[in-house]
C-alpha cells in the first residue's frame, strides 16, 4: 500500500498520508512521494483544489523517530530538513491553487506545522495540535516559527513551542490557528463542501490572492499596494473575471473555468 493515497474527483485532488500504523509519521519515502504528488497536482489543469489529510486516527505525528534512530535508515537532520520538510512547505505555499488542510486527528511536530502552512485549515473535533519538539530537545521546524506567531501572536506561539502543550481543536479555533472545527460525523462532508466551493471558484484569482498573502509577510505597505495593483490588472484579464462580471450583470450563477 502506498504511503500517499491520491484521488481526483470534481477537480479536487485529495492526498492522504497513509502510514496509520505509526500515526502517519514521515519517513523519507512518504516525504518524497508527497512532494511528487503535490507537483503532479500543481501541473494538472484538471485539479483546481488540493486536500491534504491523514488516514486512521491521526493527521500526522511528524517525523518517524524509528528512522532517525536507525543506523541503517537515518538520513540525518540536514537531509530530512533540506530534502523532506522544507520542500513540502515551499510547495504548499508556492502552488497557486487553494490547499485545504483537513486535520482529522492529532497533528504533532512537523505534522502540525505542515497543517499550519495550508491555505484553509478544517479540523475535526477530535483533532489536536502540539509543538512536540521541546519534549525531545529539538527546535521547531517546517516553518512553525514562521507561521504560528503570525497566526496566534508571538507570546502564545512562544509558550506553546517551549512548553509543548497540546492544543485541542476547539482551542485552536479560538486562537485563530484553524479556520473551522467540525464534528467528527460531519467532517468529511464539510471538507468536501469547502473543497468543492474552492474548486469551482476563479482559480487564477485565488492563486494570485495566495501570492499576495505570501508577499505580505515581508512587504512594506507601499510594496504591497504596488503588487496588489499589478496582480489586480492581471486578474482582470482572465476569462473568469469576464464571466464573473457577466454573471453579476445578468443575475445568474457564474460558471468559472479557472482560466
Amino acid at each position: 500500500m502506498s504511503s500517499i493515497l491520491k484521488t481526483i474527483k470534481n477537480n479536487i485532488a485529495t492526498l492522504t498520508l497513509n502510514r496509520p500504523e505509526v500515526f502517519n509519521s514521515f519517513n523519507r519515502e512518504m516525504a518524497l512521494l508527497l512532494q511528487s504528488e503535490l507537483d503532479t497536482a500543481e501541473k494538472n489543469p484538471e485539479v483546481r483544489a488540493i486536500v491534504i489529510t491523514g488516514s486512521g486516527k491521526a493527521f500526522c505525528a511528524g517525523q518517524d523517530l524509528k528512522e532517525v534512530t536507525s543506523p541503517e535508515l537515518n538520513p540525518g537532520f540536514k537531509k530530512i530538513l533540506e530534502e523532506h520538510y522544507n520542500p513540502i512547505i515551499t510547495r504548499i505555499r508556492k502552488i497557486e491553487k487553494p490547499i485545504i488542510g483537513a486535520i482529522n486527528g492529532v497533528a504533532a511536530g512537523a505534522g502540525a506545522n505542515i497543517a499550519l502552512s495550508c491555505d484553509v485549515i478544517i479540523a475535526s473535533e477530535n483533532a489536536s495540535f502540539i509543538q512536540a519538539f521541546s519534549k525531545i530537545g529539538l527546535v521547531p521546524d517546517s516553518a512553525g516559527t514562521f507561521f504560528l506567531p503570525r497566526l496566534i501572536g508571538f507570546q502564545k506561539a512562544s509558550a506553546l513551542m517551549m512548553l509543548g502543550e497540546k492544543v485541542s481543536a476547539q482551542e485552536a479555533e479560538k486562537l485563530g490557528m484553524v479556520y473551522k472545527v467540525v464534528s467528527s460525523e460531519n467532517f468529511s462532508e464539510e471538507v468536501n463542501t469547502i473543497a468543492n466551493t474552492l474548486a469551482n471558484m476563479p482559480t487564477k484569482a485565488l492563486g494570485l490572492t495566495k501570492r499576495l498573502l505570501n508577499n505580505s509577510m515581508q512587504n512594506s505597505l507601499e510594496e504591497q499596494l504596488n503588487l496588489e495593483s499589478k496582480l489586480q490588472i492581471e486578474s482582470a484579464q482572465s476569462d473568469d473575471y469576464a464571466e464573473g462580471v457577466d454573471a453579476f450583470v445578468n443575475k445568474r450563477k457564474p460558471n468559472f473555468k479557472g482560466e
